[in-house]
């Protein structure tokens, strides 16, 4: 069960976001620094074609995003980076649901036999 697809793939997932949201954290702790470039977390295109080759394991990448800077050299947008914010918490949610999903029917399988 430990080495399934989606088991590897949904604790792959909760890493990207975990991940992402420390990034977040750090671009908001960073809105008035100047020359500070917000950082970014992709890992969905590439779990996905994980999942799609059957392993579910994907790397996670962090890049520094290329929006324009204001004029002090900073581009982060405190307004993009709360909504990404609240996206990821919801998909963390999600995909936290489906990790506890998959142990509570492990639990429910042993108590039955």
């Amino acid at each position: 069960m430990f080495d399934s697809v989606s088991f590897v793939a949904m604790n792959t997932a909760l890493d990207g976001l975990a991940m992402r949201q420390r990034v977040i954290a750090d671009n908001v702790a960073n809105v008035q620094t100047p020359g500070f470039l917000a950082g970014r977390v992709s890992f969905e295109e590439s779990l996905a074609a994980a999942v799609a080759d059957g392993s579910g394991v994907a790397p996670v990448s962090t890049s520094r995003s290329m929006a324009a800077p204001r004029e002090d050299g900073n581009n982060v947008d405190l307004q993009s980076e709360t909504v990404l914010n609240i996206q990821t918490q919801l998909r963390y949610q999600l995909a936290t649901q489906a990790v506890n999903h998959e142990f509570s029917m492990l639990r429910t399988a042993m108590r039955s036999a």
